[in-house]
């Protein structure tokens, strides 16, 4: 990383008072679904409280008046909803979720025999473990996905390359590729085991606006009774109110902001942000093969990598990075001239196939005594699968990191893009953010165990100290690589190769990239 691009980011972490702990997806959601049963015991306690507390809240409570309202009906959001409606210390709180997409109807199965569509997700093992804990990963089964246990990274240079294989670190599979389609769905058709009819909770309309309660005013007071306020007013004063489209409005007690890279939420609570947007864009599709393709491609090119992943069948998804002229004209060029700049951009093109020299031979002899040796290690070279046609839309899109000062505010949690977004090299996005709905969802729990108020910015001050300083790391490692490959410089290249050349024979090294890119650890050295 350059010596700006570090100075960027300690300023961040400074400004945005990080915390030195960060907590992974699994034992997150472990720690609330496989309680012991002392903990079972002490919920079933507040459980018999809140008995009383929903029968008060049902004299209450009103129809326009939730716990908590996540503004974002996508992946991240859904995820948020769904963890909180299978804890039994949470099940009870009134969800609602805000957004006009008409895919949130969807409550059927997408058939596995159609074209598989360009927006996917490349999920890890602690997403995976995550959606399992929440009940969703049987509704994805179902469903179009592939599971890859190999993957191969290397440059246009020719001098390196390395092969991660999951058996590396004694696993089935490095991650799985899924439509972001199938992920919203298989949520939305949890979301409706556990809740019924969720049509009552799903708020099909856009934010207009939104009033958080005064700084000077967090409950109500002898001076709001004294003014002539009624109870009700008092009360909702200590609200968020949430203006709707619709011509409807909301209050809560707790907004979620799950609502992308240009978040209304984040932007009207002020919340700054930190980043900068790339001198690039992606482009991403479907193509097909005549064979299976069972192994994640990665090429770094000098104007950015490409990606070939399978999705299942014959087919794969292409993330092209490249410069916003090169997008534009890939995008509109025939389908036949875009697959040959695909296989070009795979094979031969830009530079030659990196081949075993005496170097290996020596380092693979000099550190086969350190650890034990990893499978991968004795792994050569392979040519990608060769595209013949391309069977989905091309869509481009600009490429920016962005992360904020804050993740929370009084009344407000901002999770996955809304807080942070990173480079898609290593399709690390959406696994952020399902690490953010985990962590929020238990820290929500763990105040109404307690009888906390769930809009308090002490309580959600916990959930950013859980996340955000391991979201900092992953936006410095994606946005150290970006930068490292993006000049064309000799003394680099040799710098580069040797880094492909360590990756590939000094085993823990391997092993530890391994782990921390499938969510097993949380620090990406030796951690």
């Amino acid at each position: 990383m350059t010596p700006a691009c570090a100075s960027a980011f300690s300023t961040l972490l400074s400004r945005g008072r990080c915390f030195p702990a960060a907590s992974r997806i699994r034992p997150l959601v472990r720690a609330f679904c496989d309680a012991p049963p002392r903990l079972q015991d002490a919920a079933a306690g507040v459980a018999s409280s809140q008995d009383h507390a929903e029968k008060a809240d049902d004299v209450k409570a009103r129809p326009d008046e939730l716990d908590i309202a996540i503004v974002g009906g996508g992946m991240v959001g859904l995820a948020v909803a769904c963890a909180l409606s299978i804890m039994p210390l949470t099940k009870h709180l009134r969800v609602g979720i805000i957004d006009s997409n008409p895919a949130l109807k969807s409550r059927n199965y997408l058939k596995k025999d159609g074209t598989p569509d360009s927006r996917v997700s490349t999920i890890t093992p602690a997403t995976i473990s995550f959606f399992k804990d929440i009940g969703a990963w049987e509704h994805v089964q179902q469903q179009r996905h592939a599971f890859f246990g190999k993957m191969q990274v290397w440059d246009y240079t020719g001098l390196g390359y390395t092969r991660y294989n999951a058996r590396d670190v004694g696993k089935e599979y490095l991650g799985c590729v899924v439509e972001n389609k199938v992920l919203c769905n298989s949520l939305l058709l949890r979301l409706q085991e556990e809740q019924g009819d969720i049509e009552k909770m799903i708020y099909p309309t856009r934010l207009m606006s939104l009033s958080f309660p005064s700084k000077s005013r967090q409950s109500p007071t002898s001076e709001a009774v004294s003014s002539g306020q009624t109870s009700e007013e008092s009360h909702r004063s200590n609200l968020v109110k949430l203006d709707l489209s619709d011509g409807h409005t909301l209050y809560s007690k707790l907004v979620v902001g799950a609502d992308g890279s240009k978040s209304n939420v984040r932007q009207t609570a002020g919340i700054k942000t930190t980043g900068w947007n790339y001198p690039q864009n992606a482009i991403i599709c479907t193509v097909e093969h005549s064979t299976e393709n069972d192994c994640a491609w990665q090429r770094f090119l000098s104007s950015g990598p490409i990606a070939l992943l399978p999705i299942g069948d014959n087919f794969s998804n292409i993330v092209w990075t490249m410069s916003p002229e090169d997008s534009l004209r890939h995008k509109s060029m025939s389908p036949e001239d875009f697959v040959k700049s695909v296989n070009h951009a795979l094979d031969f093109g830009y530079g030659s196939h990196p081949h075993t020299s005496r170097l290996d031979y020596y380092m693979e002899k000099l550190f086969s005594d350190i650890g034990s040796t990893a499978a991968s290690t004795k792994e050569c070279f392979e040519v990608p699968p060769k595209a013949v046609g391309v069977i989905s839309e091309r869509m481009a899109f600009p490429l920016s990191l962005k992360h904020s000062h804050d993740y929370v505010s009084k009344r407000l949690a901002l999770v996955g893009d809304a807080a942070h977004t990173v480079h898609p090299l290593a399709g690390q996005g959406v696994n952020l953010g399902f690490g953010d709905a985990a962590a929020l969802a238990k820290i929500i729990a763990d105040g109404v165990s307690v009888g906390a108020d769930i809009g308090d910015i002490t309580l959600l001050k916990r959930y950013e100290k859980d996340r955000k300083a391991a979201n900092v790391a992953m936006a410095a490692v994606l946005d150290g690589f970006q930068k490292m490959y993006s000049v064309d410089f000799g003394p680099l290249n040799v710098l580069r190769a040797a880094a492909f050349h360590g990756a590939q024979y000094i085993s823990p090294l391997k092993k530890n990239i391994i782990s921390y890119a499938m969510g097993d650890t949380k620090w990406p050295l030796f951690s």
